[in-house]
């Protein structure tokens, strides 16, 4: 039976994590292009995300295991408190400071912040959605994720008008003072803990024994390092370096975008029907088109600026609607009673696969440019969807896959 009021601390968390999505998206933005005018090389500025990406995995490891023994309540208040810690290092610190290992140390916060708020709230949609209402789980997943993503496509954009507006230090003051309203009105409003903290989780039960959350955790990594291996560091890199954009529109056309994926996410139930093992596999081998043909028309000398534009248009919707199903799929599959584990095991292949894609973006770039970045993302994709042909397909599924029809 759900606790009462489980409903109510859902929105909660939801309007937390939002919060927390556009501040990391700007966060993102502010400091790839302020230390990236300040002389640091490509690999430099991915060298800057390292922890940011390291203690991701770490967090959602050991996240999910604190969210099972004390409740989601405490990794979310954990994870605003951890973020605002994050933003005033950078805020505050003088300008002698800000060199690449306190930064970095500041980054690795961020990246601890943003999982805790995230694996609490993709964990509540299981919490608070019917079990017999069909269908309803697939939707509600595909709306907080699409939301997230049309969030951090906002932060892109409100990080580079701040950094076009005002200062490096400014910018993230505000930032801060949107996390810390979030952390005040959470304090104040949510009663009681989201889910039943469990005093008999065991760290151990955080490695998954269940097949198919092992295989989708596997399929993650690659499919997450397919995307940032050229988006998060050569794409904006390239667009201001050798398109010659400015920060304003180079973080106004990556917003556009992201919000754009967000969408298609939100919308992922009407045009991708009933997804199991299958779903993945297909959508992630057609994905793979698309940083071939970029690459390939790119190498032929092709127009860049229209190559770039459109085939990320393409490559973004075929990636929303693949993303919307292995976040479905993490959820019907996950064990009741452990769905924070399970998630949080899940999320931390996730940072892992963004760890490996962008780590290669800024050496790939720097060695071979945009193009490496490209095909190296096609390798990612495949292996996602070879990966993807062993989940179980719906009539095999049995009760590990929550059929929605």
């Amino acid at each position: 039976m759900r606790q009462e009021g489980d409903l109510r601390n859902y929105a909660l968390v939801t309007g937390a994590y939002w919060a927390d999505t556009v501040t990391d998206g700007a966060l993102r933005m502010l400091v790839l292009f302020y230390f990236y005018e300040r002389g640091y090389s490509p690999f430099e500025v991915a060298m800057l995300f390292l922890f940011y990406e390291v203690f991701g995995i770490v967090t959602n490891l050991v996240g999910g295991y604190l969210a099972a023994r004390f409740g989601l309540r405490s990794t979310l208040l954990g994870g605003l408190s951890v973020q605002l810690v994050a933003l005033g290092m950078l805020a505050l610190a003088p300008d002698p400071w800000l060199v690449v290992p306190y930064v970095m140390v500041s980054q690795a916060l961020s990246g601890v912040a943003k999982d805790l708020t995230k694996m609490s709230s993709k964990s509540a949609v299981k919490l608070v959605v019917p079990e017999d209402a069909p269908g309803a789980l697939y939707k509600w997943v595909a709306i907080l994720t699409g939301s997230k993503n049309a969030l951090k496509g906002v932060g892109f954009f409100v990080g580079g008008a701040l950094l076009t507006l005002t200062s490096f230090q400014t910018a993230l003051l505000c930032l801060a003072g949107l996390v810390g309203t979030a952390l005040v009105v959470v304090l104040v409003m949510m009663r009681g803990d989201l889910g039943r903290p469990d005093a008999g989780a065991k760290f151990r039960h955080m490695f998954s024994n269940n097949r198919a959350v092992n295989l989708l955790a596997a399929a993650r990594i690659f499919l997450f390092a397919s995307r940032d291996v050229w988006f998060v560091v050569g794409l904006p890199v390239y667009l201001r370096t050798v398109l010659g954009w400015s920060f304003w529109e180079v973080g106004t056309f990556l917003a556009v975008w992201v919000i754009g994926y967000g969408a298609v996410q939100a919308s992922a139930p009407r045009f991708v029907r009933d997804p199991d093992g299958r779903t993945a596999t297909w959508l992630a081998f057609a994905l793979a088109a698309f940083p071939a043909g970029i690459a390939i028309a790119l190498a032929a000398g092709a127009t860049p600026g229209v190559v770039i534009v459109v085939g990320l248009i393409a490559f973004g919707v075929v990636f929303a609607m693949n993303s919307a199903v292995h976040s479905y799929l993490i959820l019907a599959y996950a064990d009741g009673d452990k769905v924070a584990m399970n998630v949080g095991f899940y999320y931390m292949a996730n940072a892992f696969g963004r760890l490996l894609g962008t780590v290669l973006s800024g050496l790939l770039y720097q060695w071979q440019g945009l193009e490496a970045c490209l095909w190296a993302s096609v390798v990612f994709v495949l292996l996602a969807g070879l990966l993807s042909r062993l989940l179980p397909a719906r009539e095999r599924a049995g009760r590990s896959l929550m059929s929605p029809a």
